[in-house]
């Protein structure tokens, strides 16, 4: 380890500047700034459970970038590795589209997080932390980023948590699969959706199917997300369990929910609780997530999960 540097945990990925319309991004005139991604929204959810944390990433030599590491910073996120580079900072706009559901548009060709490569991996803590917490859309985001998931997932000495988040806007099916394979028989855990991450990725709806799929893979377990049907939680030969879902006391955005699931889940996971407390804890954090809007507007704290799951 690094002399001087301690955390429990790493997430890789691109915070982003997030502009978000409550209605559809066709006809939206005003929006909200906040600021989100996967990365940003699991390593604030994390730092709230109580996890040091270091978001390794890098954001742009502008206003956004300055913002959005004072933003990390102020909510317990270890920003030693968020570095200032050429490109912009990432960002995204966000609406409700016809069918009620979000839709999102992304700004982030030729950000500053896109020059992300195996060297970003090797300047930071992945090697030592106790949980590295990587995802699909980081590997999407460029070919130098989509290698540095990879070696991350390989230099980790500690437990690998990886989510393929599949976006259509980002990149192939094909890809993320590929992505997915390799970083697979790395991972002591994959967190996986369905049917979005797993239609896509292993052609696959039925939870106990994708759960054998990933295992084959070379996961050390899975847990597939059902959203309001709770996760299906499989660990080797072990017979699968079903963990339900938390009910949300108010819905006012679904944006961030997985991350705050995977966030907190890695989280507990570091701190050396078992992996089904781990993942009854990340149900309690995705439920409260649904309160805010976007992906940091409502971030759970240790006391609420734990209020939660009584």
């Amino acid at each position: 380890m690094k002399q001087g540097v301690v955390v429990d945990m790493v997430v890789l990925g691109e915070p982003l500047v997030e502009f978000s319309a409550d209605r559809a991004l066709s006809e939206a005139g005003t929006f909200h700034l906040s600021f989100s991604g996967d990365a940003l929204n699991a390593s604030v959810t994390a730092a709230a459970q109580g996890a040091r944390v270091a978001l390794v990433t890098r954001v742009g030599v502008d206003e956004f970038g300055a913002r959005l590491i004072r933003f990390a910073a102020e909510r317990g996120v270890d920003t030693r590795w968020m570095a200032r580079d050429e490109g912009s900072t990432g960002a995204y706009a966000v609406g409700a589209d016809p069918s009620g559901e979000r839709a999102f548009a992304y700004f982030r060709h030729g950000s500053a997080a896109s020059h992300m490569g195996p060297e970003d991996v090797d300047r930071s803590p992945v090697a030592d932390a106790r949980v590295v917490l990587l995802g699909g859309i980081t590997a999407a985001i460029s070919d130098s980023c989509a290698q540095a998931v990879r070696h991350a997932a390989k230099a980790a000495s500690g437990r690998v948590v990886y989510d393929p988040n599949f976006r259509s806007r980002l990149t192939t099916p094909e890809a993320a699969a590929a992505v997915l394979r390799d970083v697979a028989p790395h991972a002591a855990l994959v967190k996986i959706s369905a049917p979005g991450d797993s239609g896509a990725l292993l052609g696959l709806t039925e939870p106990h199917e994708i759960a054998r799929a990933c295992l084959d893979l070379g996961a050390g377990s899975v847990a597939v997300t059902l959203g309001e049907g709770g996760v299906l939680l499989a660990e080797g030969d072990a017979t699968p369990v079903r963990v339900p879902a938390f009910p949300a006391a108010e819905v006012v955005d679904q944006t961030g929910a997985g991350d705050s699931f995977a966030g907190t889940l890695a989280a507990w996971l570091a701190r050396g609780e078992s992996l089904t407390a781990a993942v009854r804890a990340g149900t309690a954090a995705a439920s409260i997530s649904l309160g805010g809007r976007g992906g940091t507007g409502r971030v759970a704290t240790r006391d609420q999960v734990e209020a939660v799951l009584g």
